[in-house]
């Protein structure tokens, strides 16, 4: 017999078998490498108990003078500032009308239509359509209504029929109904002319009065969000909670409504027009015929001093003056330039400030606010057609003032290589701009000229808008089939695993991708959605430091890590903002869940497999600093199989349990575990695999020995 030390090379390898990637590990999840040693990530943990709406894109972390410390977060519904574990909406007004106007339902008399009916035949618990005595106040083109403790969702109505039922809406249980039943709606339609909504917008009623159709005007007074697009005169939004008790009738006076900014998908959608299309294939520059709000919401944001200049891709531009306070909404930053005439025009400044942008920034040490696509400036038309490979800068000092002079520094310049500018990123001595097809960079020069344009490699992709991330003063970022990186050059970036994340990835829903970095374990991430998957559901990791590549399973939105905090932060699906490397578990909930991590090698055998191998024991090298109970443990087991082709057999599944008590003190000097494992397993390869899935539990392989013997050759 012999001890073999399982001398396994650091990182994950997935570019061949498992059985040619002899000597590396193959798989793994929530692990990363230190010192060329396998460890379980660190654990995570909610920001606060408060939450917000929509899929978080952007996360931007500043601080004001008085040092009041801001974290903007731009979701597909709205953009937030959180501060002190609080949420602030501060999505700007796009749109007051005061009062509504419009044709009115005749029954009314104002705005609102509500409806309540009773049941005219009973239904089951299962049935997809019900028949009311009459069904002419109900919204036509669908809402929610209640029955005794059953809310239903129903499609639309035909004739006397809800029809296009979900039943047990909101958590409620679906049960069988008697003729004759009450069925109240909480859903009203709003009739208002060129409101401009879309689906899941948002709208504050205020000048409300009543009561009218069951409702008061609490019920209304209040931000509501749009349930249904009707039409451009008319929407559907639902009193959530309240239902109406009586059928519609007149009353009140006309509110006055304040629309949001419109809401984006929390998804990619495949069409026509700016930003559609699977990675823009024959979309991009065609006309829009599928609007901006139809697209994935992303932001973009940068702080102007201890301002916030912030932008939805395709979208106008917002400034939030910090000084207003967390109660204060941004505003157009049109609306804060100039109003005074341009010499030589028939246009004010405001006229002149970018209507559109695909993404925005502020130049930190020049103070100028850039817009990366926009409209180009023309004395003598302020709507100038959207030009997506446009670079436009406001003056120096003055992000309000957009028309080039003489005496100022505002400026635009074109991009020639590439249909589209797809992001930016601001390094130590430069901005870095990518196209489609070709990657710039963008210096600041000084007048006249202001900034000068380098092309510094054409025909190359990125993934997404937020797919680059600089880090240790060099920029990575993914792109459309390989991994690249900037260091003064651009490089290809050897990958380990580009075989393996490159094939499931779902290129769809590459505009989601999204990058950020771990400074503390010399890290930089990047999430994706994979194949069938519309939501970001894995990461893989570059250590730069020790070159070397891992990946795992992780549901996020957006990343940073900023140094204004103590832990990097990520968005969660369950809106709610994530400390990262914090503790051994999951505690984004109520209540801690164990983080399940394993890691597994490739097959290693005795020469070239002549020879079946015997293993009895196992000594295991494995070191548990950072827990946070008695005894923690992992499971360590050796997989056998006959040859490369076949399923690994039956394998034991020993636990290396820790001696030492963790709860008072996090690490020893001399470790004191489980000194041998015994198994009995043969097998002509064979694979090592350590896993742990317990609460408090923080480990570290080192170098695991097995006791080995040659057992014949068939």
């Amino acid at each position: 017999m012999a001890i073999q030390k399982l001398a396994i090379q650091p990182g994950v390898y997935r570019e061949g078998t498992a059985y040619s990637a002899e000597g590396r590990w193959f798989d793994g999840d929530k692990i990363r490498f230190r010192s060329g040693n396998a460890e379980k990530i660190g654990g995570w943990q909610r920001l606060s108990g408060s939450s917000y709406l929509g899929v978080a894109r952007v996360l931007w972390n500043w601080n004001a003078l008085a040092g009041t410390n801001y974290l903007g977060i731009g979701t597909n519904l709205k953009f937030y500032i959180e501060n002190g574990g609080i949420y602030f909406d501060i999505t700007p007004i796009r749109k007051t009308v005061n009062p509504m106007l419009g044709p009115v339902p005749p029954s009314t008399g104002n705005p609102f239509a509500t409806a309540y009916n009773t049941l005219s035949a009973g239904i089951d618990a299962t049935q997809a359509t019900l028949t009311l005595t009459s069904a002419a106040s109900f919204p036509s083109t669908g809402g929610i209504i209640k029955i005794d403790s059953e809310e239903i969702f129903y499609n639309q109505v035909s004739g006397s029929d809800l029809v296009g039922l979900t039943r047990g809406y909101n958590g409620t249980t679906a049960v069988a109904h008697l003729t004759s039943a009450a069925v109240s709606c909480s859903t009203i339609v709003v009739t208002d002319i060129n409101n401009g909504v879309t689906q899941d917008d948002f709208v504050t009623y205020s000048g409300v009065t009543g009561p009218f159709g069951g409702f008061t005007a609490a019920n209304l007074n209040k931000e509501q969000q749009v349930l249904r697009y009707i039409s451009s005169s008319q929407y559907a939004i639902n009193i959530s909670g309240v239902f109406s008790t009586s059928a519609a009738s007149g009353g009140g006076t006309v509110a006055i409504a304040a629309y949001q900014e419109t809401t984006g998908l929390d998804i990619y959608v495949v069409g026509l027009g700016w930003g559609a299309g699977p990675w823009g294939a024959g979309g991009w520059g065609s006309s829009a015929t599928v609007g901006i709000g139809q697209q994935l919401r992303l932001w973009s944001a940068d702080n102007y001093g201890q301002d916030l200049v912030l932008a939805p891709r395709g979208g106008a531009l917002f400034y939030w003056e910090a000084a207003a306070g967390t109660a204060a909404r941004a505003q157009y930053l049109s609306s804060l330039a100039s109003s005074s005439t341009v010499p030589g025009t028939a246009y004010t400044y405001q006229d002149f400030v970018p209507n559109a942008t695909n993404e925005i920034s502020a130049s930190a040490l020049q103070r100028f606010v850039i817009c990366f696509g926009a409209n180009p400036y023309d004395p003598t038309d302020p709507d100038t057609p959207f030009d997506p490979m446009l670079v436009r800068w406001s003056d120096q000092e003055n992000p309000f003032l957009w028309v080039p002079d003489i005496t100022n520094q505002s400026g635009e310049f074109r991009l020639s290589h590439g249909s589209y500018i797809v992001t930016s990123n601001p390094t130590r001595q430069e901005n870095l701009i990518w196209t489609d097809s070709a990657l710039y960079s963008m210096q600041y020069l000084g007048a006249p000229y202001v900034y000068g344009f380098n092309l510094l490699m054409d025909n190359l992709s990125i993934m997404s808008p937020n797919a680059a991330i600089t880090a240790n003063n060099v920029t990575y970022w993914m792109g459309r089939d390989k991994f690249y990186s900037y260091s003064g050059r651009v490089e290809t970036l050897p990958c380990a695993l580009r075989q393996y994340i490159f094939n499931d990835l779902n290129l769809d829903q590459a505009f989601q991708v999204f990058s950020g970095s771990n400074e503390a374990y010399n890290e930089v991430w990047w999430f994706y959605c994979s194949t069938g998957s519309t939501v970001v559901d894995k990461y893989v990791i570059y250590n730069y430091l020790e070159n070397l590549w891992y990946y795992g399973s992780l549901n996020r939105t957006a990343w940073l890590d900023s140094p204004l905090r103590d832990y990097p932060m990520a968005a969660s699906y369950d809106n709610r903002i994530i400390y990262h490397e914090v503790g051994t578990d999951d505690v984004s909930g109520t209540f801690p869940v164990p983080i399940y991590a394993y890691i597994q090698s490739a097959d290693f055998d005795i020469g070239d497999g002549d020879h079946f191998a015997f293993i009895w024991r196992i000594l295991p090298d494995i070191n548990f600093n950072g827990s946070n109970v008695d005894m923690p443990s992992v499971n360590m087991e050796i997989k056998p199989r006959r040859n490369a082709g076949d399923a690994y057999s039956p394998a034991d599944n020993p636990i290396v349990t820790s001696q030492d008590n963790y709860t008072s003190t996090r690490s020893y000097n001399i470790q004191q575990f489980t000194g041998q494992v015994y198994t009995r397993l043969r097998g002509r390869q064979m694979a090592l695999r350590i896993e742990s899935s317990n609460l408090g539990v923080a480990w570290q392989l080192g170098s695991v020995r097995a006791d080995i013997k040659s057992d014949g050759r068939r």
